[in-house]
């Protein structure tokens, strides 16, 4: 499949996970094998709503000498690249930590839903699940190598493997409604991750990895 083929059906896919009626959509069978625990009831809505997460790691981040750098060139390519595979979803929600590169890769969302993006403290991820999976609508969250996975498993989804040093290509979508299991689809994007190569300057560490 080419890459032009691969982003087309990517954005498809990403339109239909917004949109579908989980109760009639073909879709539904596939994503609930991919689901491993069910969202605990004290976070659903009562709006009988659907909930969409879009989380994702933020883009690859500049070399700066500090320990809050801006993304490099890599990663605003990148930013670009998901803005493109989301073109079509109607984003309400757009969460990032306060650091430059997460902010960097939240930003362009926020910008062109017209929305502010709010903050969250990545060491309170059960309340920020609680949060989103009691406010139907369609949620970007930025975050970091090892806070996304474990805010996916906060949402009842299923995290997959955890996230190399090296890996800025995920996008989780989880797709939740009130009284059944959240469904989980992991997607790939923009200049795919190889095991052990760095396509983007990297700064110091920080409390956060990577």
């Amino acid at each position: 499949m080419t890459r032009n083929r691969f982003a087309k059906t990517s954005r498809a896919l990403c339109r239909l996970l917004a949109t579908a009626a989980l109760g009639s959509s073909p879709y539904a069978a596939f994503a609930a094998s991919a689901a491993r625990a069910q969202l605990p009831s004290a976070t659903h809505n009562d709006n009988d709503e659907a909930v969409v997460v879009y989380l994702v790691r933020h883009a690859e981040r500049a070399e700066n000498g500090t320990d809050d750098p801006p993304l490099a060139l890599a990663g605003q390519i990148r930013v670009q690249q998901l803005l493109g595979m989301l073109a079509d979803v109607d984003l309400t929600h757009v969460h990032t930590t306060d650091f430059k590169r997460t902010r960097d890769t939240a930003r362009p969302f926020a910008e062109r839903a017209g929305v502010e993006f709010t903050m969250y403290d990545p060491r309170e991820l059960e309340a920020l699940a609680g949060e989103i999976a009691a406010t139907p609508g369609r949620h970007l969250v930025a975050g970091h190598s090892n806070t996304t996975p474990q805010l996916v498993a906060a949402l009842g989804g299923d995290p997959s493997d955890p996230i190399d040093e090296f890996e800025y290509d995920r996008l989780y979508i989880l797709v939740i409604q009130p009284d059944r299991p959240a469904m989980t689809t992991l997607l790939r994007f923009g200049e795919p991750y190889v095991e052990g190569q760095d396509f983007g300057l990297r700064a110091g560490s920080t409390a956060l990895r990577n």
